[in-house]
């Protein structure tokens, strides 16, 4: 069993059995090179290590996500992909367009669940429509930043 963790919080999280787990390359927030992570996406965690099996030693909190969707014309790459929060753009690129696709939807499953369950302060329910948070239908695999056929994709907008 593999184990992160959080160095800004001490609390441990269990990254055994994963909604969703394989390879992708993500550019280093640093130095902005691109580098081959294994990643595993479990509940509302998205944790990368740079070996499978190895303990993690990166985490985003989908909770925190806004969007996540293609972004192979920002990347400059194929089959990249952005996952963004308030303060951060993750720009990751998937080996084929169907693991892309692959990662996008279970990426948007997952931020849906925390948006289903997310409450606002004035006590509105973060559910599809309501609150601060909502869903963004009909935004495909491009979700608008490429210039091609935007049906399907499901995003998490800021709303509001």
């Amino acid at each position: 069993m593999a184990l992160y963790t959080d160095p800004a919080t001490g609390i441990r999280y269990d990254t055994s059995n994963p909604d969703h787990s394989g390879w992708l390359t993500k550019q280093s927030a640093w130095l902005r090179d691109w580098r081959r992570r294994h990643f595993i996406l479990k509940q509302s965690k998205l944790f990368f290590s740079k070996h499978e099996g190895s303990p993690p030693h990166g985490m985003i909190d989908l909770a925190r996500c806004m969007t996540v969707k293609s972004a192979e014309f920002k990347a400059r790459r194929r089959h990249a992909l952005e996952v963004s929060t308030q303060d951060t753009t993750y720009l990751m690129c998937a080996d084929t367009e169907k693991e892309k696709d692959d990662w996008i939807g279970a990426i948007g499953r997952a931020i849906v669940r925390c948006s289903a369950t997310f409450t606002n302060d004035d006590g509105m329910d973060g559910a599809v429509g309501g609150g601060r948070r909502g869903i963004e239908e009909g935004s495909g695999w491009g979700c608008g930043d490429d210039g091609k056929d935007d049906t399907g994709c499901a995003g998490v907008n800021g709303g509001d």
